[in-house]
C-alpha cells in the first residue's frame, strides 16, 4: 500500500504548499531530536521529514495524488499502482542508446513573486507620493544563512546515489529490457542528505518575516497599475535569490473629481439668474483654487475646459485637463416678491405661455409630429 503522506502531516489532499510547509515546521519543532530525545519521536520526525519532501516537490506530489508511491522501489508492491514508469528522457534514451544528462539539483532555488495592494488618494497617484510598506514575506534563515542545516553541520552525500541525485534501474517493457533513469528517493534528486536540519527554518533555508521597506511612487499612476521593485519578493529555497515585490495601486474614490485617463471631471451647480447674468466661480482644482468666468445666457450642460489641470502624463511631460460641467438650477421655492419679479420678466420677454421647441431636422418623427403629418 502507498503511503498516505498527507495523513502524515495532517493535512488535506488539497491543501496548499504554504498549509504543508506549516504543517511540516509545527510536528518539526515538536519531534526534532534536538527538542525531543523520544526514540519514537525521532522515527516520526523522520516520517514527518519524507512526507514535507515529498508533497512538496510537484513531480511526486502528483504521483501521490494519482494513487502511486514515489519512494517505492521498482518491482515491490508500493510501486505496482504508479500509473507510469518513465518519461520522454527515459524512452528516447533507452531507444537510441542516449540520455540526457541531469545531476543533482540545488537545493538553491529562484523565489516567487510578491503582490501588495497600495490604497492611495487622487492627489497621491497625480503628484506622486513616498510610502512605508510593511510586508510579509519569506527571508534568508538567520540561524543557518539558507543552507538549512543545524549549525555546526553539513549536508551529507546520499549512499544511495553517491551525489549524483539519480539512480538507475532496469525494467521490462514491450520494447524490452530498458535501463532508466529516476531521481534518487532517499536525497529527493539533491545529491545529499540534511541529516541534522536547522531547527528555525526545519531545513527550508527560510523563515517568514515581516519588514518595512520604502517605495517611491511615480506621478501619474492610475489605478490598477502596478509597480515592480526588483528583489524584494519571496527568498528562494535554499537561500536562493528573491522574485521581485509588486505594488498593485488602488486609487480612492475622490469628493469631487472623476478621473478618465489623465483628465478630471466635476460638475458645479449654477444659479439660474447667475447663468443668465454671468459671473465668475471659485472653483477647486488640485493645484487650489481658481476663478472662471461664466458668460452670460450660459446653458445647462455647459462644459469649460482647463488646459492643464489634470493629472500629470506618467513618464511624459504636460498634464490632463480638468473639464467643470455647468448645472444651470432652478429655484423650487419663491416668496411672493420672487414669484412677482419672475411673472413680470417672463412677461417682459413674451414667456408667459410658451411653445414647444420645433426641432431643427426636418425629417424625423417628432418634426412629422409637430407639423402633423
Amino acid at each position: 500500500m502507498a503511503t498516505d503522506y498527507y495523513s502524515v502531516l495532517g493535512v488535506s489532499k488539497d491543501a496548499t504548499s504554504e498549509e504543508i510547509k506549516r504543517a511540516y515546521r509545527k510536528l518539526a519543532r515538536q519531534l526534532h531530536p534536538d527538542v525531543n530525545p523520544d526514540p519514537a519521536a525521532k522515527e516520526r520526525f523522520a516520517e514527518v521529514k519524507t512526507a514535507y519532501e515529498v508533497l512538496s516537490d510537484p513531480q511526486q506530489r502528483e504521483i501521490v495524488d494519482l494513487g502511486g508511491d514515489p519512494l517505492a522501489q521498482p518491482g515491490m508492491a508500493g510501486d505496482a499502482g504508479m500509473p507510469f514508469t518513465m518519461g520522454f528522457e527515459d524512452l528516447f534514451g533507452a531507444v537510441f542508446g542516449q540520455r540526457t544528462a541531469r545531476g543533482p539539483r540545488p537545493r538553491m532555488r529562484p523565489g516567487s513573486d510578491a503582490l501588495i495592494r497600495l490604497d492611495l488618494s487622487l492627489e497621491e497617484t497625480a503628484f506622486g507620493v513616498e510610502q512605508e510598506l510593511t510586508i510579509d514575506t519569506a527571508v534568508t534563515c538567520s540561524t543557518c544563512r539558507g543552507a538549512g542545516t543545524a549549525p555546526g553541520t553539513l549536508p551529507s552525500t546520499c549512499d544511495i546515489c553517491g551525489g549524483r541525485g539519480e539512480v538507475q534501474t532496469v525494467q521490462r517493457s514491450f520494447l524490452g529490457q530498458m535501463m532508466m533513469t529516476r531521481p534518487c528517493a532517499n536525497c529527493q534528486g539533491y545529491g545529499t542528505v540534511i541529516l541534522h536540519p536547522c531547527g528555525e527554518c526545519g531545513g527550508d533555508g527560510r523563515v517568514r518575516s515581516r519588514r518595512t521597506l520604502s517605495a517611491k511612487v511615480p506621478a501619474g499612476v492610475a489605478d490598477g497599475m502596478k509597480i515592480r521593485l526588483s528583489g524584494e519578493g519571496e527568498v528562494g529555497p535554499g537561500g536562493g535569490p528573491a522574485g521581485d515585490l509588486y505594488i498593485e495601486i488602488h486609487e480612492r474614490e475622490h469628493d469631487i473629481f472623476t478621473r478618465h485617463g489623465d483628465d478630471l471631471h466635476c460638475r458645479v451647480a449654477v444659479p439660474m439668474t447667475a447663468a443668465a447674468l454671468g459671473t465668475d466661480l471659485t472653483i477647486q482644482t488640485l493645484d487650489g483654487e481658481e476663478t472662471v468666468e461664466v458668460k452670460p445666457g450660459t446653458q445647462s450642460g455647459t462644459v469649460i475646459r482647463l488646459r492643464a489641470r489634470g493629472v500629470p502624463h506618467l513618464r511624459e511631460t504636460g498634464r490632463g485637463d480638468l473639464h467643470i460641467q455647468l448645472q444651470v438650477r432652478t429655484p423650487t421655492r419663491l416668496d411672493a416678491e420672487q414669484e412677482r419679479l419672475l411673472r413680470e420678466l417672463a412677461k417682459l420677454r413674451d414667456e408667459e405661455h410658451p411653445e414647444p421647441i420645433r426641432p431643427s431636422s426636418g425629417g424625423g418623427f417628432f418634426s412629422k409630429l409637430f407639423n402633423g403629418r
